[in-house]
């Protein structure tokens, strides 16, 4: 199997950080001058409720998401090509076509919430179904999951989750692992149900692990369940996982995930400093996150305790910005989604949109 690629930098300088910083709005690349004035027309083009979320990369493209929170967002899944001399408006084109993500069709993608790159470079894109979640939610086509070949685009698997889920389900974020055979499998958090949702791609089989009543001790919410997946240098990965207002981490060995026998095998791994929006993994041993409501960014080493003396300032967080997802990538760097997401849910963007950009991680003044 294919070692996953880890991240071996992170930017030391300013100089650094702007050479390889990418902003993103709400510029897109057309078909055709045609379909851009009837997307403007019809109102399936609205600039300012374009933002991106979510991130990951192979070779010198991204892939980012712009889930399809309200109306007038022509594609959710873009792809950015990160040799341009054109940072300062880096321009995203549908990925991986067009057509993938025509809102008539159920066989296309209507919103994507998340997505993850495996091992192996096959991109999987987590797709509610639902569109105009701020708002006005209108269930377009029940869930799945697509996986693509991140050089080619080509649909390598297509996994429909309407047996895995109820009326109630809340998607939120997925992850992909193989077994020792090299059999995929697929982890999706379900935050309104308190379940974990396992896929085995190769079976074409799935189940539902439901999560212990421990986690909403305290007075937690389920509110956003958030999935970290830890690659072990010995021994099983490790699914971590938590709700944000939980008081808690926990975390399950994969291999008993992937057994169906997770029962009585969840580990808590202690209690959290407060309310933490898990960002990421270096795909490797190291969880990033970042506080409810504050902007800098820590990163953990799994391999020691959950205990506040081991989390590490990675980088300070700029004013008005937020992270949302930190990933390894381009050139061995550590990257981060920064946007002013507050703002944006808010409905205060402007006409331009949200502002967004994706930069290496940048060390503070005192190194780690």
């Amino acid at each position: 199997m294919k070692k996953p690629c880890r991240s071996r930098a992170s930017c030391d300088s300013e100089g650094c950080l702007n050479s390889f910083r990418f902003n993103l709005g709400s510029h897109v690349t057309w078909p055709s001058e045609k379909i851009k004035c009837e997307y403007k027309a019809s109102g399936r083009y609205h600039p300012s409720n374009i933002i991106h979320t979510r991130a990951q990369m192979c070779g010198d493209k991204a892939f980012v998401l712009s889930p399809r929170y309200k109306c007038g967002v022509p594609y959710t899944v873009g792809e950015v090509c990160l040799t341009t001399s054109n940072k300062c408006h880096a321009v995203t084109r549908a990925y991986p076509c067009w057509e993938m993500h025509n809102e008539c069709s159920c066989d296309a993608i209507q919103n994507a919430v998340d997505l993850y790159l495996d091992c192996k470079g096959i991109l999987w894109v987590l797709d509610t179904g639902i569109v105009n979640t701020i708002g006005n939610p209108i269930k377009k086509c029940s869930p799945k999951v697509v996986g693509f070949h991140c050089e080619t685009g080509r649909v390598m698997s297509y996994v429909q989750l309407c047996s895995l889920v109820c009326q109630t389900s809340r998607l939120q974020y997925i992850t992909a692992d193989y077994n020792a055979d090299g059999g995929a499998f697929l982890y999706i958090s379900d935050a309104a149900t308190r379940a974990l949702l396992v896929w085995d791609v190769k079976n074409e089989r799935g189940y539902r692990v439901v999560l212990p009543k421990v986690l909403m001790a305290g007075g937690a919410k389920r509110d956003v369940l958030y999935l970290a997946l830890i690659r072990s240098r010995c021994g099983s990965n490790l699914l971590y996982f938590t709700y944000l207002s939980s008081q808690r981490m926990y975390y399950v060995k994969t291999d008993h995930l992937q057994r169906h026998s997770s029962t009585g095998c969840i580990i808590d791994a202690g209690k959290k400093p407060g309310k933490m929006v898990v960002l990421g993994t270096d795909n490797g041993s190291v969880m990033f996150f970042r506080l409810h409501g504050e902007n800098d960014i820590y990163m953990w080493n799994t391999e020691l305790s959950f205990k506040p003396y081991y989390f590490i300032l990675a980088q300070r967080g700029e004013d008005c910005r937020v992270a949302t997802h930190v990933f390894p990538g381009y050139n061995k760097f550590m990257w981060v989604m920064e946007s002013n997401f507050q703002d944006f849910l808010q409905g205060n963007v402007g006409c331009l949109g949200a502002s967004t950009s994706i930069h290496p991680l940048m060390k503070p003044t005192t190194d780690f």
